[in-house]
């Protein structure tokens, strides 16, 4: 059997990646194995989030996949880069020290070669086309790119209110002496985390103009409203974008918060849609779960700059001090610990009981509906409580069950129905009963409601149930039936949270370790939390998620990692105006 055939019969690889390398195949008969393989493994480590697959990292793709069987032979690591670097599907790219791409990728170049790392076309020139536009930017006598980074809390949002006085106030004059308009634009990748960056970028200058520091009529010319990115941007469905480098933004500043949520092929877009003389300023946590999809850009940018020599040093800022918990809250430390891998002191602090406002549980699996439904369901009842929407809108955000996953006994999918039956026994929770909390699953820009936002069930002046969401002049209320695509809101995954935060949390981990715990997620999980925090995990989970880091493999930060680069040729097709989603190569 061919170590295609082996990979695909093992179901370490989907029906899209034997496809692609049968299709090599079916174009040159004399395709080798090898090759073929390259490239379907190439294609499925697109589907773990890399960007591109070191041959001497098969075997840790594989296990990604599936840790519980033993994978195929791999071919020996020299032995296989020589077969790829000799095929006519391949091509093997000459790269200069400060990591310039010298040549551009023939179009008729399935897969890219770059060391002893294979990566589909299309990727790789994502890569290089990103790297070429954010260290254009770093020119020091003009920084046109600002890195603004730090856990939660730790003021990023009010940071980025006072990145905005400054450049009003710096804003150039016309002949008359008379400040021009500065353009600013805000975004963040979800709806929810744009929302929450208008609602802070306001508290935040609010809070200056109560202090005296600054002017109120000034502070109400300042812009506040987010959007998401792809609005930004204006996704136009399969004709692409409207902007991009050849039609950019029309704005002097562009700010974009939760940075770590973006993917590859969306940064890329986004940062070439900034002008070349505009300023962007990158908003994110290194620290928290990269993107759902293909690459992990914010924590390239922030490993090249903390790499000697690196043009984007002096273009981060980096803050440290969290103001999110009370004083007395310990999540913050214990965030610390999982952060730098510690898991003795991790499990030793949990044990004695040292963090203060962290409650540690463990009784698996089965025991975990039965501690949820117990420490939810008083939180969740007294929603339907309160004398208005806008009151329970306020009070929905005290509290949350957390999930590293969405199926499985601790996942959200499972835990949400049993909140939902405990909470409306007649109909099982189906029922758009008084309360029940929905998040939004997908787009919709007719409706002005985005992936990540999170309504309440709530009756209308005639008793008529409606679903009202957070909005600029008070709650809005939409026909449960006009909603776009939605789910329960009780227990949300960790990924569903970021750019969310809690009074408290109940984050729940599985009791079988499963590939997808890593520190990055309970880092995150953890952070989402204001005042306590109950942590539902065995020690072996807790142990497995510690010692695993979300790692993506891809070569941006070696790319970002020194001086620009000079005549780095340009990528072999311009897919400024090309859907997302299209052919892997």
């Amino acid at each position: 059997m061919s170590l295609l055939q082996a990979l695909h019969a093992g179901g370490w690889l989907r029906a899209v990646d034997h496809a692609l390398g049968l299709s090599l195949r079916h174009a040159r008969e004399e395709t080798p194995d090898w090759v073929q393989a390259a490239a379907a493994l190439a294609s499925r480590a697109l589907a773990q989030g890399h960007s591109q697959l070191p041959l001497a990292e098969v075997a840790a793709l594989l296990a990604e996949v599936d840790s519980e069987r033993t994978p195929p032979a791999l071919p020996p690591t020299q032995e296989w880069r020589a077969l790829l670097a000799a095929s006519p599907w391949v091509h093997e790219v000459a790269t200069r020290s400060d990591g310039a791409v010298l040549a551009a990728t023939p179009p008729d170049r399935v897969l890219v070669l770059e060391g002893d790392a294979v990566a589909l076309r299309r990727y790789h020139d994502l890569e290089v086309r990103l790297a070429r536009a954010l260290l254009a930017r770093t020119d020091p006598a003009t920084p046109r790119l600002q890195l603004v980074t730090g856990g939660p809390g730790t003021g990023k949002t009010t940071r980025v209110a006072q990145l905005l006085v400054d450049a009003a106030r710096d804003a150039p004059r016309d002949d008359a002496g008379d400040a021009r308009a500065l353009r600013v634009l805000l975004a963040a990748p979800t709806g929810k985390a744009a929302s929450r960056l208008s609602e802070s970028v306001r508290e935040s200058l609010t809070r200056q103009v109560l202090a005296g520091t600054l002017d109120a009529r000034f502070a109400a010319q300042l812009p506040t409203e987010a959007s998401t990115v792809h609005r930004l941007l204006g996704w136009q469905g399969r004709d692409g974008f409207r902007h991009h480098r050849d039609n950019p933004l029309p704005a002097d500043l562009v700010v974009v918060d939760e940075a770590s949520m973006i993917d590859l092929p969306l940064m890329c877009r986004l940062v070439e849609a900034v002008a070349p003389d505009a300023r962007l300023v990158l908003v994110g946590d290194r620290d928290q779960l990269p993107s759902v999809d293909i690459g992990d850009v914010l924590a390239a940018l922030c490993d090249a700059s903390e790499t000697a020599g690196s043009p984007l040093a002096a273009r981060r800022e980096h803050l440290r001090h969290s103001h999110r918990q009370a004083g007395d809250v310990d999540v913050p430390e214990l965030a610390g610990l999982v952060r730098a891998g510690d898991a003795d002191a991790v499990l030793q602090g949990l044990a004695a009981g040292a963090f203060r406002g962290v409650h540690w549980r463990d009784g698996g699996d089965r025991a975990l509906q039965d501690a949820v439904l117990e420490a939810a369901l008083p939180h969740y009842r007294a929603l339907a409580g309160h004398e208005n929407v806008e009151e329970a809108l306020r009070a929905a955000r005290g509290y949350r069950v957390l999930c590293a996953m969405r199926e499985g006994p601790a996942g959200s999918v499972e835990l949400n129905a049993a909140i939902g039956a405990a909470l409306d026994p007649v109909h099982g929770g189906e029922a758009m009963f008084r309360g029940r909390l929905l998040i939004v699953t997908e787009n919709s820009y007719r409706q002005q409601l985005f992936n990540g936002d999170i309504g309440i069930v709530w009756p209308d002046e005639s008793g008529e149930p409606r679903v009202w969401f957070d909005a600029d002049g008070g709650p809005r209320a939409w026909l449960p039936a006009a909603l776009p695509a939605h789910a329960p809101a009780f227990a949300l995954t960790v990924h569903k949270s970021q750019g969310s935060e809690f009074e408290r949390v109940f984050l729940a981990l599985p009791t079988h370790g499963t590939r997808v715990l890593s520190r990055e997620l309970l880092y995150t999980g953890l952070t989402r939390c204001r005042s306590e925090v109950t942590l539902w995990a065995g020690e072996a989970a807790l142990r497995e998620a510690i010692g695993r880091r979300a790692h993506r493999w891809s070569g941006l930060a070696a790319r970002l990692g020194a001086e620009a680069p000079e005549g780095a040729a340009p990528a072999a097709t311009d897919e400024n105006s090309a859907p997302l989603q299209r052919d892997l190569f």
